[in-house]
C-alpha cells in the first residue's frame, strides 16, 4: 500500500498502524473534489484507500483518481462496471492507466463482461508501467436485503472463472466466499459503529466484526464523513482494534 502522506497536519497522534490503516477504505460519496479532499487529508491516519464512488467521479473525473494518489493513498474507482465486454474493457483499460488500484465491476454482467474488465485493467496498468492491480465483482448490493441465497455464491463462481481478485459482499457471506475462493480478496462496505444509524444498508457491521469474519479490505463512509466531527467518529469505531 502506498505510505500516506497526509497524516494531519502534525497535531493527531490517533491513528492505526500502516497494516490496519491498508485495510480501511474511505469511502468518499461526495461531489466536491474540495471536500474530499478535505476528508481525505483529515482522515488520513485512519485509511490507505480512497474510494471514488460514481457521485465523485461524476463531478472530477480523472482529477478525483490523481488527487487521491498524490496524497498517498491507494485509490478503489467504485463505478461498478456493466456494460457490453468490448466497452467495458475500454473503461478497465483507461482506470489501469490512470493508477487505479480497485476497480469495481457487476458480475450480474456475466464471465464475458468480467473477464474483458479484468484484461483491460490489467492492461492499461501495464502500459502506464503501474503495478497489476485487483478488479472486484459485486455479487449484492449491500441495500438488497431481499437477494435470494443462491446468488452470491453464483456470483462469485463467475467471478472467479473471469479472473477477478476479488469479490465485494456482505459481512454474512464471508464465511462462505472464503470456503469457495480462499484467495480472493474480500471487500465489505456498510461499516458502521455497533450503535450507528445503518442508513440503507441492512447488512451493516462493526470493524471488529468484519475483521473476524475475513475481511481483507474494509469500507467505511458516512459512519465517519457525516459526522460532526469527523476525526473523532473515525477514532471511536476504530477504538476497539
Amino acid at each position: 500500500m502506498a505510505e500516506t502522506q497526509a497524516a494531519t497536519e502534525g497535531t493527531q497522534s490517533e491513528g492505526l498502524s500502516p497494516e490496519l490503516r491498508s485495510k480501511m477504505a474511505l469511502a468518499l460519496d461526495v461531489d466536491d473534489l474540495v471536500q474530499a479532499t478535505r476528508f481525505a487529508r483529515q482522515l488520513a491516519p485512519w485509511f490507505g484507500v480512497a474510494k471514488i464512488g460514481l457521485e465523485l467521479y461524476t463531478a472530477a473525473g480523472p482529477d478525483a483518481v490523481g488527487a487521491m494518489i498524490d496524497l498517498g493513498f491507494d485509490v478503489f474507482l467504485d463505478i461498478k462496471l456493466h456494460d457490453i465486454p468490448t466497452t467495458v474493457h475500454k473503461a478497465a483499460s483507461v482506470a489501469g492507466s490512470l493508477g487505479v488500484s480497485y476497480l469495481t465491476m457487476h458480475a450480474h454482467g456475466g464471465a464475458g463482461m468480467l473477464k474483458a474488465g479484468v484484461d483491460g485493467f490489467n492492461e492499461g496498468a501495464l502500459s502506464a508501467e503501474l503495478p497489476a492491480p485487483t478488479a472486484l465483482a459485486i455479487t449484492v448490493l449491500t441495500s438488497d436485503a431481499d437477494a435470494p441465497e443462491h446468488i452470491v455464491p453464483a456470483r462469485l463462481r463467475v467471478a472467479v472463472e473471469a479472473g477477478c481478485g476479488g469479490i465485494v459482499c456482505a459481512a454474512s457471506d464471508l464465511k462462505d466466499i472464503r470456503e469457495m475462493a480462499p484467495r480472493t480478496l474480500r471487500v465489505v462496505p456498510g461499516i458502521r459503529a455497533a450503535d450507528g444509524d445503518r442508513h440503507d444498508q441492512p447488512k451493516a457491521v462493526t470493524p471488529s466484526e468484519a475483521l473476524q469474519a475475513g475481511a481483507d479490505l474494509l469500507v467505511v463512509g458516512r459512519a465517519v464523513t457525516l459526522a460532526e466531527d469527523p476525526a473523532a467518529a473515525a477514532a471511536a469505531l476504530f477504538g476497539a482494534l
